[in-house]
């Protein structure tokens, strides 16, 4: 039997809503940080407080603001890039321009007791001292970058610089050794702690170490981060150091290159090894004392190409450690999709500084409980500065220093846009939140059909102000997004802990593919009967290649036939599916071939394949249909099904008939037969005709049209060459449905 099938849908009804309603929640820290704050803070419990306000100190319009730092009489003084820019900020009065470097990039200050200020340039490093609005070359260390500098109470200026990794000791105008070669590549930040001792970052290897005396040092830790960053000497004896993966001191280089129009690449790291014992460090050869080079006996030695530093999804991008006083070192904060760019203790809380949306997060050194206090969207925070019950923050590329000090008295929250997956009716809107007096928290709503909010939205609702929920009056649509708006009254904030919005997805129909009808072959339902003990025959006779005669029965030796092993069934498969994760039903119908109604065959179908004795129908072409419903699911005002069809299927089951004329012996000596046949089938064209004689092997055999396309056919066989006796010649001829029709002729 041969099936065919071209699959089709049929229109189902008009679209319906599912019974079966959802809710979309907001309540924790990470479901909040998905979010747009702005004016508000996010707490670590996921709830929404006004933050501190930034106000804006300056904007130097520059290229960024690469270093900070407060002089005794409460100056502050922005080094900026990339036109090697220095300004100062007095108490009182805006901000002016003290001095402009011949470099292009001023990466480090450094202000010492007595009012002297300290600039680091580069490229081709110098350090530019800065009194009275006056500045002169100080040192200059013959290295192309200087990245960090920390100043002693005493007056003792140490220097960080690259593409050596050195650190340097300058005690007066011209007068620097080499204090300690890292044998990395930078040194990118300088701090003293509690005692006075130096502490130095490093990159590629993110190594910190203690300097403790001229070649001396010892390494506190050494991070799988490759960089690091910021180093902060708390008063307690503690150290924070902030590292990162995506080494900001590669982009510091890229971007001097491009200020100075110099095409260079990162340098090379150097091939060197470095053991660190509890004494100090030991390198591969002992380190030989390098006093800088008179400045006009040498040259800086030009950049070479650099691996670059390589960042994977999911791993650890930045980190916050603190080393305690006995060299134990935690993690505190850790993150896998933001650099950590600064920190700076302010109180008793310590604030950092990142590169996506330019956040900058508050943390609690004691429990480790981190809040996002800031998302001003500024591009990136890369400096902080404590500032009394406050702290200052530089950003970049927009190069502006603003102050954080007291909260704001408003701010608003942009949830993430949700998707319903289809159109859905709304419900209500609820949420939790803790109020005060004169405080308010008022939510909005709006919907629209494409997943960025654009005009084809609607616009926000009117405020949604009742505590208990609200129904959402946007109109029904695949998405949805809500926006919360705190109102606090002398300084103190609203809280918003979670928001709730329920919703009725519209039901959407099942879905059928692939549907096949075939032909199986299964077992005879009613095997032949046994004979009982009453019909056993008196006697038998069995016949032995002896020729003795064996027992026999009365009714002598019937002729045993060989009875068909299996009879047909038809099978209907097809596949099912539901977008809704609905229970589904199936019916099957079927019509034959000039009938316009479909006749049922079975319903409440759960498997997805039903089998129905092939016998129950007559040779024709038939069609199939199943029917799939997600009624089990679902209201019945609310239920969907869809129908999928079959092409024509050709039921055959009756074999051709053959014919097989007179032989016509030609040619005594060579025993030659033509024989013609006539072979005909009453549903379908014939595919296949062979021949055996003797039982042998069958023979292929072509009709006289040449061509085997059609249910009637005449063929001639002709038989040479035979020897003498008899020959048993049987002719069989398949047709469409693979039915075999046989004939037979004994050639003597």
């Amino acid at each position: 039997m041969r099936t065919s099938l071209i699959p089709g849908f049929l229109a189902a009804a008009l679209p319906l809503l599912a019974a079966t309603p959802q809710a979309w929640e907001l309540s924790s820290y990470e479901d909040f940080l998905k979010g747009t704050p702005s004016g508000l803070s996010i707490g670590r419990q996921g709830r929404l407080t006004l933050a501190p306000k930034p106000s804006e100190v300056f904007a130097s319009s520059q290229g960024a603001i690469w270093a900070m730092t407060r002089s005794p009489d409460g100056s502050l003084y922005l080094a900026t890039g990339h036109a090697g820019k220095l300004f100062r900020i007095p108490p009182t009065g805006s901000g002016q321009l003290v001095f402009t470097a011949p470099e292009p990039e001023i990466f480090a200050l450094a202000a010492g007791a007595n009012g002297v200020l300290y600039a680091a340039t580069s490229p081709n490093g110098k350090i530019y001292r800065i009194e009275n609005g006056r500045a002169i070359e100080y040192f200059r260390p013959w290295t192309r970058y200087i990245w960090s500098l920390a100043i002693t109470a005493d007056g003792v200026l140490y220097a960080g610089t690259g593409d050596q990794g050195r650190i340097y000791r300058i005690t007066g105008p011209g007068q620097g050794e080499l204090y300690f070669d890292t044998e990395q590549l930078h040194v990118t930040a300088l701090a003293l702690d509690a005692k006075g001792r130096l502490l130095a970052g490093t990159e590629p290897n993110g190594v910190l170490y203690r300097v403790d005396a001229k070649d001396t040092a010892f390494a506190l830790y050494d991070s799988a981060l490759p960089e690091i960053r910021s180093i902060l000497a708390a008063p307690d004896g503690s150290v924070y150091v902030a590292a990162l993966g995506g080494s900001l001191v590669r982009q510091q280089v890229a971007a001097t290159a491009a200020s100075s129009g110099e095409a260079t690449a990162p340098p090379a790291a150097p091939n060197v090894s470095v053991t660190v014992t509890e004494e100090g460090v030991q390198h591969g050869q002992p380190p030989t004392p390098k006093a800088p080079a008179p400045q006009t006996a040498q040259q800086p030695q030009p950049a070479t190409g650099a691996p670059p530093i390589t960042e994977y999804p999911g791993v650890e991008r930045a980190a916050l450690y603190r080393i305690t006083t006995d060299n134990a070192v935690e993690t505190l904060w850790s993150s896998t999709e933001e650099n950590l760019y600064d920190v700076a203790l302010n109180g008793n809380r310590l604030i950092l500084a990142t590169d996506r949306n330019a956040r900058i997060y508050e943390l609690s050194p004691r429990d480790r409980k981190s809040r996002l206090l800031s998302e001003s969207r500024d591009g990136e925070t890369l400096r902080l500065l404590a500032d009394g019950a406050g702290f200052l923050a530089a950003t970049s590329p927009s190069a502006r220093l603003l102050r954080y000090a007291a909260p704001a008295s408003e701010g608003e929250f942009e949830s993430p846009v949700h998707d319903a997956t289809t159109v859905a009716r709304w419900g209500r809107l609820s949420w939790r939140s803790e109020s005060c007096a004169n405080c308010a928290v008022v939510l909005h709503v709006r919907t629209g059909n494409s997943p960025t909010p654009d005009r084809t939205w609607s616009p926000w609702s009117a405020p949604l102000t009742a505590a208990a929920g609200s129904s959402i009056p946007s109109p029904n649509a695949r998405y949805v997004q809500w926006k919360a708006a705190l109102t606090g009254a002398a300084g103190r904030s609203p809280v918003l802990d979670s928001v709730r919005l329920a919703y009725l997805p519209q039901n959407q129909p099942p879905t059928l593919t692939a549907l096949t009808v075939s032909a199986l072959a299964s077992p005879q339902a009613t095997p032949a009967a046994k004979p009982t003990a009453a019909s056993q025959p008196a006697y038998s006779i069995t016949v032995t290649d002896s020729g003795d005669a064996g027992p026999s029965s009365a009714s002598g030796t019937p002729t045993q036939p060989v009875t068909r092993a299996t009879s047909e069934q038809l099978q209907i498969a097809w596949s099912g599916d539901d977008p809704d994760s609905d229970r589904l039903s199936y019916k099957v119908e079927f019509r034959a071939e000039g009938q316009s109604a479909w006749t049922f065959l079975k319903g409440n179908l759960t498997e997805t394949t039903y089998s129905v004795d092939a016998e129950s129908f007559a040779d024709g072409r038939y069609q199939f249909r199943v029917t799939a419903s997600d009624a089990a699911s679902n209201s019945a005002a609310a239920s969907r099904e869809i129908d999928l069809e079959s092409a024509p299927v050709l039921i055959d089951r009756t074999p051709p008939t053959v014919t097989l004329g007179t032989p016509k012996r030609t040619g005594s000596a060579t025993h030659t037969f033509d024989i013609p046949i006539q072979a005909t089938d009453a549903a379908s064209p014939l595919t296949r005709v062979e021949y055996s004689l003797n039982a042998g092997p069958w023979r292929a055999l072509d009709p006289d049209d040449g061509v085997l396309d059609s249910p009637s056919e005449r063929l001639s066989l002709r038989l040479s060459n035979l020897a003498a006796g008899e020959y048993l010649l049987v002719v069989r001829v398949y047709d469409s449905g693979n039915n075999p029709g046989l004939a037979r002729a004994l050639l003597k």
